[in-house]
């Protein structure tokens, strides 16, 4: 077995990832199966599950559909229930998962805040503490948690989603203090502004946004979410076996700063 091998394969790995139908999901959702892990793909929507499935099996992988609507403890308990059963264990869970609604702060409404933190927030608990049994049976069990770079910095306009992603991070430290002695890791992805379905529709179809990100980034461009895989798949195999309770940027260099020159 090379050395590549040892570090990053997958193989004989269960990995449940949420959020997985489309976008940053769906990307890791394929980087693992190529890697050798057999696949729980969530979302909510069967057709865009069923899109993921198939471009897996197209490379050759193993993946099990799950469909369920995010939001409480018991959704939580009874997907981690359904996919440790289908899958045969957990050694892998992502918390891909998330919503947003871009408003200002004095805009919000109470369904607004009820949704964001549901979804986004109390969601990723509950699915972690479920989970938790399960990683520790594996050999070395793996969280990760999908961030923003509203985890690490404030941006304008979106108070409540910037709010769940600052937890996140949070939650990731703390979690990943308790559960060190059972030899699982936990660790955060901050993506910066990444071309998905959603952003595509957003904040990438408006010019003026646009013109702003070629500026402001370093890199001149939004990334892509198949510039997040590798730090995923870091954070997935034996290659992070001492890596814990941290959160990694992928923006393009956005939170190095800008110039004032150019």
């Amino acid at each position: 077995m090379s050395i590549f091998e040892q570090l990053f394969s997958l193989k004989g790995k269960r990995a449940l990832i949420t959020g997985a139908s489309s976008g940053i999901g769906r990307s890791i959702a394929v980087c693992y199966a190529e890697a050798g892990a057999t696949v729980g793909v969530h979302g909510t929507q069967p057709h865009k599950i069923a899109e993921t499935i198939r471009q897996i099996e197209e490379k050759g992988g193993s993946a099990v559909p799950f469909v369920a609507n995010l939001g409480t403890k018991e959704v939580s308990e009874t997907l981690v229930d359904e996919a440790a059963a289908k899958l045969g264990g957990i050694d892998i869970l992502v918390n891909n998962a998330g919503t947003n609604r871009r408003k200002p702060a004095i805009d919000v409404t109470e369904d607004d805040y009820k949704t964001l933190m549901a979804i986004n927030l109390e969601s990723v608990f509950w699915l972690c503490q479920a989970a938790y049994p399960h990683l520790c049976k594996s050999e070395c069990g793996k969280v990760v948690n999908t961030g923003s770079m509203t985890t690490l910095t404030g941006i304008g306009g979106m108070p409540v989603y910037g709010m769940t992603k600052a937890a996140i991070g949070q939650l990731t430290k703390t979690l990943a203090l308790e559960w060190a002695k059972d030899n699982i890791q936990v660790n955060c992805i901050a993506p910066g502004f990444i071309r998905t379905p959603l952003t595509e529709a957003g904040i990438f179809s408006d010019p003026k946004k646009v013109k702003f990100l070629d500026h402001r980034i370093p890199m001149k461009r939004g990334g892509t979410p198949e510039e997040l895989i590798g730090t995923a798949l870091l954070l997935a195999s034996p290659a992070s076996s001492y890596t814990t309770g941290q959160v990694f940027a992928i923006d393009g260099g956005f939170l190095a700063g800008g110039s004032w020159l150019d």
